[in-house]
């Protein structure tokens, strides 16, 4: 899948990219990284659109949710769906949960979802209460899910958001942390809820 232009959300969010600049943008599961000892990598909450033309399937991954249920991204299909990859360990990814549930709370057509990746329960469903989550995230362990993604999402590299269209199709790609002004205007261009931010 080849990105044919870079969103003009870019600039948008450029008050809000300065912001995460300030901090550690995106978590790496290894100890190396660009930034020394840290355990980071970059990630500079940068969005890619794709056109209608050029978006491929999403994969329908389903299993066990944190906690307890199931989820599974087919149940969502007519719906524009969020999908946020984050873990528990990942400090960025306590940073962008506040604006996720603002985002969430502000597009109530759309659906989302987590995917919590390699992880431990235990500190998975912790992070859910302390942020208080307002949607389910499939619980994936082992980074298989996650796996499904690969080419368009870093395993290595979290926080990172995929907006699926209502077709079911990968719309757009946020590599690194977002806001909720940046979800809820690309929402809106991508065909999802029509409400003001």
């Amino acid at each position: 899948m080849s990105p044919v232009r870079r969103h003009a959300f870019r600039r948008r969010a450029a008050a809000a990219a300065v912001v995460a600049a300030l901090a550690p943008t995106a978590c790496s599961t290894s100890g190396a990284s660009s930034t020394g000892d840290k355990g980071y990598i970059a990630g500079d909450g940068a969005v890619t659109v794709f056109a209608e033309a050029e978006r491929d399937p999403a994969p329908m991954i389903s299993g066990d949710a944190v906690g307890e249920g199931r989820v599974a991204l087919a149940d969502f299909t007519g719906q524009v769906t969020v999908l946020n990859v984050w873990g528990s360990w990942c400090a960025p990814c306590r940073a962008e949960a506040d604006d996720l549930a603002a985002a969430a709370a502000a597009l109530p057509d759309t659906a989302f979802v987590g995917l919590n990746t390699r992880d431990v329960e235990s500190a998975a469903l912790a992070f859910e209460r302390a942020q208080q989550t307002p949607y389910r995230s499939l619980f994936d362990p082992s980074g298989e899910s996650l796996l499904r993604f690969y080419g368009l999402v870093n395993p290595a590299s979290l926080p990172s958001t995929v907006v699926i269209d209502s077709e079911g199709r990968v719309a757009a790609l946020i590599s690194g942390p977002t806001t909720k002004i940046t979800l809820v205007e690309l929402v809106h261009d991508i065909g999802g809820d029509d409400v003001s931010s």
